[in-house]
């Protein structure tokens, strides 16, 4: 092969220059034609959040959140696990108001402990709701019922949930700020969320009525229909075996709904569902 001549050289070298030089203009029009401003504000006000991405504000996470506040979509209460000396300081960096949350926590819809609904098969498995589920309900005498071995309790990053001496979880009100990891974690779909002002509930999800129901669990609804009767017209109805509350009609609840019933499965409650075992717990845990 024969030498190089320079000009072949600088003939390569323009081509590959020329080629590098199109490809700049290429990216430099594309990014041009397809950015996408960013408010700086959300990462300011993202970095103001507790960053715990736990979704009880209604968002994806807390960067989302940041986005909602910042687009004026949503307001600083919202975000419940945030103390109201950082919400004060997200309102005022955005120059809004903090507003106000309608303040939610996570309910249990089964009374039924141990001493209630005792277990009829016995159990030697992976100590986990999830593992008893799979194996023929759980073995508890209420196939519905809590099964407490205190999956929430350890889905629960918060720390809001204890369980009590005959195995029922405790929500803490305080402590609680409505993420719904109970909700995913009970495989009997036992855990809601709803308004803390909705005090009147009905702590049964039973299939069974009357006294085969009362049979399998002391406190189940037995759809006698007597909170029916007792409560104002239409806040309660029986619907497959089970009492439901119409929470759209909330301001009609009142105490006495639940003085005629049976078994004690509708109740009134203020603060916890339930009495707290701290002893119990850790020994679950």
């Amino acid at each position: 092969m024969g030498p190089v001549s320079i000009g072949a050289v600088l003939t390569a070298v323009a081509i590959v220059g020329g080629v590098g030089v199109c490809f700049a203009a290429m990216i430099a029009l594309t990014h041009r034609k397809f950015y996408v401003w960013e408010d700086p504000r959300i990462d300011e006000v993202t970095g103001l959040l507790p960053g715990a991405n736990c979704g009880a504000c209604g968002q994806a996470g807390c960067r989302a959140f940041a986005e909602s506040l910042v687009g004026a979509a949503a307001k600083p209460a919202l975000c419940t696990v945030s103390s109201p000396e950082v919400l004060e300081d997200i309102a005022a960096y955005l120059g809004v108001a903090v507003g106000e949350a309608n303040r939610r926590v996570a309910r249990l819809l089964c009374a039924g402990g141990c001493d209630a609904a005792p277990p009829i098969a016995d159990y030697r498995g992976l100590l986990t709701c999830k593992a008893a589920a799979a194996v023929n309900g759980g073995g508890k005498s209420c196939a519905w019922g809590c099964l407490g071995l205190a999956d929430c309790q350890v889905a629960c990053t918060f720390d809001a949930i204890r369980m009590n001496p005959v195995g029922l979880p405790v929500v803490i009100p305080d402590k609680c700020t409505a993420c719904g990891d109970c909700v995913v974690a009970c495989p009997k779909d036992l855990f809601t969320i709803m308004p803390i002002e909705q005090r009147l509930i009905v702590q049964c999800k039973s299939a069974l009525e009357g006294d085969e129901a009362e049979r399998r669990c002391r406190v189940a609804c037995t759809a006698c229909g007597k909170c029916v009767m007792d409560a104002a017209p239409g806040l309660i109805e029986i619907r497959d075996g089970l009492a439901v509350i119409d929470y759209a009609k909330n301001d009609l609840a009142r105490p006495g709904a639940t003085a005629r019933c049976p078994t004690g499965a509708i109740v009134w409650v203020e603060g916890s569902q339930f009495a707290e075992s701290p002893k119990l717990a850790e020994a679950l845990a």
